[in-house]
């Protein structure tokens, strides 16, 4: 029997990145493990000496583990990437910064598209939410221009053939609205990309706003405005843990001072 984890799970669950990500580093040749060019498949017992573009890997398996995991309220006009070459500004550069782990984002939202959006430092928790496989329903409000039929429902609630293939809402409930924009709740199970925007548009409707509300049991509170964000507590995150089958870590928060600042910092940041 192969002992040992394989490498891009080990490195996920250190932060480093989601196992996704740390699979395309592997193939581009930029992990090393003891030395040697580390190769997709390989596995590690987590003491070896393991190194990213030249620079040491710090795993801290001696520590017991511990994640964390913050809920932000994006505002439109904001990217999920770190850099763009448009330089149009990330919801990355609004969250706390991280010593010895960095943010994963749990999926993205388009660039016109706001509301709730999950991060984490734990790799292996991001792939699991993201995981078709997972089954994890998204929620979101949204507000459409056209004529919605009960036809048209039915057919989105069945299912409609995109170009990367079959997609459906899993709920359709009217908030509120008069005249040609109306407001609607709607669910599905995946997060491609736009997929709530080429599933109206499949019925000749145009969605002209767009917003996550919920992500599984995470619902987006209230008092959380707009370009904002507050850290999961232990009870909430252990809910997540529990939604995708991992063993639950526990949550370390930044201390009360820490906080303090952290606040303060984002009442100084103008809102959009």
């Amino acid at each position: 029997m192969t002992e040992g984890e394989k490498l891009q799970k080990v490195l996920a669950r250190a932060g480093l990145g989601s196992r996704r990500e740390i699979e395309g580093w592997i193939a581009a040749g930029r992990l090393r493990v003891g030395g040697q060019v580390a190769k997709v498949g390989d596995r590690v017992m987590g003491d070896e000496r393991i190194s990213l573009d030249g620079h040491l890997v710090k795993l801290n398996t001696d520590a017991e583990p511990s994640t964390k995991v913050l809920l932000y309220n994006k505002p439109e006009g904001e990217i999920c990437t770190t850099k763009d070459p448009e330089g149009r500004p990330s919801v990355f550069s609004r969250l706390p910064k991280l010593k010895d782990s960095r943010w994963i984002a749990v999926g993205r939202l388009d660039f016109n598209t706001s509301g709730l959006l999950l991060f984490t430092t734990d790799g292996e928790l991001a792939n699991k939410l993201m995981h078709p496989s997972s089954q994890i329903d998204r929620e979101y409000l949204v507000r459409v221009l056209g004529n919605v039929t009960e036809e048209a429902k039915q057919r989105l609630l069945a299912g409609v053939e995109l170009e990367d293939g079959t997609a459906q809402f899993t709920d359709i409930v009217e908030a509120q609205g008069e005249g040609a924009n109306r407001w609607y709740y709607v669910c599905l199970m995946e997060g491609r990309n736009r997929e709530v925007r080429r599933l109206w548009e499949s019925e000749g409707i145009k969605v002209n706003r767009l917003k996550r509300v919920r992500f599984g049991p995470v619902f987006m509170p209230s008092r959380l405005k707009v370009g904002q964000w507050e850290y999961l507590e232990q009870k909430d995150v252990d809910v997540i843990y529990d939604l995708v089958g991992l063993p639950k870590r526990k949550v370390s928060l930044p201390s009360k001072q820490q906080k303090t600042d952290q606040e303060r910092q984002q009442r100084r940041k103008p809102r959009r």
